[in-house]
């Protein structure tokens, strides 16, 4: 299931609670499925200005893709994405993120990728955002624009670790690849339908 693209040609609503625009850099580490396609996603958003391939929520000695794959870990596939709040806030990464990124509804898997690695989750680096991504989450639910329930987990980022080099920017590299093929590109196709103002052609910063 390729859940932007094919289920939805209108983004979901845009937040009510949002946080005032800044000059100020500010990151966010977002989860949903395969983290190749969360990056090839954010890295085409106007105002994103960094992203990064790693892991979240367990510990350092198991952050390798290896330990990770075996399910035992505690870590979520992730992506740490540095943004400037002044041209994307942080309420419009969360719209991108349920409705173009993945499926929020889906739990511990995204499409043929199975596993709590794949989880849904929003690892929130401040108050603010927790505060925003909750009441974003409420706010969803509560007008069902889903269907099913957000399952997508709310926790604090403790550490992020960064992906091995092959990951980083993996759907560029790697154009051809069935995999990318099937479950990225038409999320790219997606941010450009639905978020057209906001989505640039990328470029390796």
């Amino acid at each position: 299931m390729v859940f932007g693209a094919e289920t939805r040609k209108e983004p979901i609503p845009a937040p009510v609670v949002d946080e005032k625009l800044a000059g100020h850099s500010e990151t966010a580490v977002f989860a949903g499925g395969c983290f190749w396609g969360v990056q090839t996603v954010f890295q085409r958003v106007h105002g994103v200005t960094a992203t990064t391939a790693g892991y979240s929520g367990g510990s350092a000695e198991t952050a390798n893709y290896g330990a990770v794959s075996s399910e035992t870990t505690g870590h979520a596939e992730a992506v740490k994405v540095v943004f400037d709040p002044a041209r994307v806030s942080y309420g419009t990464l969360l719209r991108i993120f349920f409705s173009v990124v993945h499926d929020p509804t889906q739990l511990n898997r995204q499409g043929p990728d199975v596993g709590t690695s794949y989880r849904s989750a929003i690892f929130y680096t401040t108050p603010e955002q927790q505060k925003i991504a909750a009441a974003y989450i409420a706010q969803l639910d509560g007008a069902k624009v889903f269907g099913r329930p957000i399952v997508t987990q709310l926790v604090p980022l403790k550490a992020f670790y960064d992906g091995e080099e092959y990951h980083q920017d993996y759907a560029e590299k790697n154009p051809g690849n069935p995999y990318i093929q099937v479950c990225d590109v038409p999320k790219i196709a997606g941010l450009k339908a639905q978020f057209p103002e906001l989505f640039e052609e990328y470029k390796r910063k």
